[in-house]
């Protein structure tokens, strides 16, 4: 439609915003700025996906793009940020085994693994060097930068946004390395199950570690059978 040169230049500066927004995701201690980061990085991967449409003309591009708006950019940010506001803790300052620094460092060490090791599978190859490389570099980044938040960190809706960064790397990756009619039937299934998940942790405790979680749970579980006993 557009000079593919120009589009091309747009997405590898909207890259530089998914890891940015990946990075302050794994260092920041405030739970309501990470609510507003995931989203934001979210919407970032809504202007992936409709500059690969402008870029293509793919119509599926377009509906992953309204997909990942809705889901991503405004039903679950506005669903974590209404629990947000019945919770008394605004901040997540106990972590397991690495602190922010650490994590961000080991994320950057990851990144560059990732970057070689495609660098080598796809040597002699037209792919190294384009945009599937790239997207498939930071797509890939971006999961392990949330799996490293879910590993560090201890309350559990942090742990949560760890698991839906996680998701966007998957996305990320799918927009230029899988198929995209099953990425997006993929991703429908993944954030409904999402919902479930906030919806038990807001009844159970979100405001919990996950050792609490457990325990409150365990508790829970315990009083139904108490209930249901002679």
């Amino acid at each position: 439609m557009t000079d593919p040169a120009f589009f091309d230049g747009v997405i590898k500066i909207l890259f530089v915003c998914v890891l940015i927004t990946a990075a302050y995701i794994i260092t920041t201690k405030n739970l309501i700025s990470l609510v507003r980061v995931y989203s934001l990085q979210s919407l970032v991967l809504v202007a992936i996906a409709t500059a690969l449409f402008w870029r293509e003309g793919a119509a599926v591009l377009a509906g992953i793009a309204v997909v990942t708006l809705v889901t991503k950019v405004i039903v679950i940010p506005y669903f974590i940020a209404a629990v947000q506001e019945k919770i008394r803790i605004k901040r997540d300052i106990e972590f397991h085994y690495l602190s922010p620094t650490s994590s961000l460092f080991i994320s950057i060490a990851l990144m560059l693994v990732i970057y070689i090791a495609l660098s080598n599978v796809l040597a002699g190859t037209p792919a190294k060097g384009s945009l599937f490389f790239f997207g498939a570099v930071i797509g890939l980044s971006l999961v392990l930068m949330g799996m490293m938040v879910t590993f560090s960190r201890k309350k559990a809706i942090t742990k949560v946004l760890g698991y839906l960064s996680m998701e966007n790397g998957v996305l990320l990756f799918g927009l230029f390395a899988t198929e995209l009619p099953f990425i997006i039937e993929f991703l429908i299934v993944i954030d409904l199950i999402i919902l479930v998940i906030l919806t038990t942790i807001l009844t159970i405790g979100i405001d919990s570690t996950l050792e609490e979680y457990h325990n409150r749970l365990h508790r829970f579980y315990l009083w139904e059978e108490q209930e249901e006993a002679p």
